[in-house]
């Protein structure tokens, strides 16, 4: 099942599944919601990869200029840049050697382009627009929480 839109079911398999998230913009200044996003990630028990090409570490974590950088594997590509930028982050993932591994294209809050949306889906991954990994984390949490006895 692919999606471009916030479904429970999708959002709460792909990160059921996922333990690698590669940050696409991470930025290294703790008041930007991709490094606050980032970080709870982290505390949440993810490896978090941080892609920018201007930084070389972000709070001890080595941070890659390229997703093709990223030594290991990678389940969620998140990305916070803006979604002109889309179109060429979708070329650099289709040179990844690792590009099978890639389960999900995220994109964070207002960032969206059909296009590469659908070749994502054509790639067999999940996608996942306008929706931070952050809040939809929570709302899947949440949802356990009510239904565990306490």
């Amino acid at each position: 099942m692919n999606t471009l839109y916030k479904d429970p079911t999708v959002i709460k398999h792909v990160l059921a599944k996922t333990k690698y998230i590669a940050v696409v913009g991470h930025s290294p200044k703790p008041q930007r919601p991709s490094y606050q996003v980032a970080q709870y990630m982290r505390q949440q028990g993810y490896v978090v990869y941080p892609i920018h090409p201007a930084v070389k570490e972000i709070d001890g974590h080595r941070c890659y200029a390229h997703l093709a950088d990223v030594p290991g594997p990678i389940d969620i590509v998140n990305v916070f840049r803006r979604s002109e930028f889309l179109p060429d982050l979708m070329e650099q993932l289709l040179t990844l050697k690792t590009i099978s591994e890639v389960k999900c294209l995220w994109t964070q809050l207002d960032i969206y382009d059909a296009v590469v949306a659908q070749q994502a889906i054509d790639h067999g991954w999940q996608v996942v627009m306008d929706a931070c990994l952050k809040i939809e984390f929570q709302k899947i949490q949440h949802s356990f929480e009510a239904i565990e006895p306490s």
